[in-house]
């Protein structure tokens, strides 16, 4: 096994340690400070050591793809298992947020329902031989999604001291874009799938 495919492994490792820790470890209160003068922002550390575990793991998202094109090590696996790994990463951090109320559910639940429809339309058209790689709203939504995993971890720091929520615009144009993005999948692959409706 190359260097990518296991650093695309061990990115799929890092989602259920990630999920522990965040689930069922409580470390303690890390500091604590006032965001404004009603509110007290709390940081745990466990949200520290989650943080830190979401930038290894979109660090190796990043080496992965780099050495895999700069060395031509792309092969069959890497190709299936790198989506996999992004998706089990960002769509379980979502989860999480969504389960303690720091994200809507219903943002979740169309961005993971668009995944489910998009790797359908994709297995689809692969198995009578159509490839649609990424397009750039796809590109801009795994973007934006990452943007707002980090800013939803951070409390919204530092927006929340001039009152606006960044991580939800985020999350929010995540969705929509999520969405767009499905569509043009759609759009491309609707022959490949209709054809025998």
């Amino acid at each position: 096994m190359n260097l990518p495919n296991k650093l695309s492994l061990f990115r799929v490792i890092l989602v259920p340690i990630i999920a522990t820790v965040y689930l069922f470890m409580d470390f303690g209160i890390a500091f604590t400070f006032s965001a404004n003068m009603s509110e007290m922002l709390v940081v745990e550390w466990k949200e520290i050591i989650i943080f830190i575990l979401f930038a290894i793991a979109s660090f190796t998202d990043y080496l992965d793809g780099m050495i895999a094109r700069k060395y031509n090590l792309i092969t069959s696996f890497g190709k299936f298992i790198d989506p996999i790994a992004d998706k089990l990463l960002v769509n379980t951090m979502f989860i999480l947020f969504a389960i303690h109320h720091r994200v809507p559910v219903i943002a979740v639940i169309i961005m993971i329902w668009r995944d489910m429809i998009v790797d359908g339309l994709r297995m689809s058209a692969s198995s009578k031989g159509k490839v649609v790689a990424a397009g750039m709203p796809g590109k801009v939504k795994t973007v934006l999604q990452m943007f707002a995993i980090i800013f939803v971890m951070l409390h919204n720091v530092p927006f929340l001291l001039i009152n606006i929520p960044m991580d939800q615009i985020l999350v929010w144009a995540a969705t929509i874009t999520s969405v767009y993005s499905g569509i043009i999948y759609f759009v491309k692959l609707k022959d490949v799938v209709m054809e025998t409706m």
